[in-house]
């Protein structure tokens, strides 16, 4: 049966999409959930206008990310960690850190979980992390960790 799908369904498609599935899926599950509807004439000319009204958002955000790479590249993040003798952290600096220093210094909301970091950092100096911010639009990021200065 072939039916449009009206939201992203994981391992399916995206909404808009024309996709053929089981004729039991369609009437038990995709239909009565809200997630597809039956695929006529008139809905293939809805599922037309969806599909561009999605690579129409799609554009404009690839734009809106392509325009943060270069705030977020051309400023260094600091960030002051407690550090031993030879430059290793008594912690470490995670990608929740990284995520709230970029927000606090470069006024620019980056979710945590788009943040590319292997492990944690646990050495003092210069790191590039990459910052997954759309599909096709990565942007490097230079954090600088500097040894927390005591107040005593």
């Amino acid at each position: 049966m072939k039916v449009i799908l009206s939201n992203d369904v994981e391992k399916l498609g995206r909404k808009g999409d024309v996709v053929t599935v089981a004729d039991g899926y369609a009437r038990n599950f995709l239909v009565p959930q809200g997630l597809a509807m039956v695929a006529t004439r008139g809905s293939l000319k809805q599922a037309d206008l969806m599909q561009r009204a999605r690579q129409e958002k799609d554009e404009r955000d690839k734009q809106a990310a392509a325009a943060k790479v270069a705030r977020l590249g051309a400023t260094p993040v600091y960030i002051s960690a407690r550090a031993g003798e030879e430059g290793r952290l008594f912690g470490s600096v995670t990608k929740s850190d990284v995520a709230r220093a970029i927000e606090d210094q470069l006024e620019e909301k980056i979710d945590r979980h788009n943040i590319r970091l292997d492990e944690a950092i646990r050495t003092l100096g210069t790191h590039q992390i990459e910052v997954h911010l759309h599909a096709e639009v990565n942007a490097l990021v230079t954090v600088e960790v500097i040894a927390h200065e005591d107040e005593d």
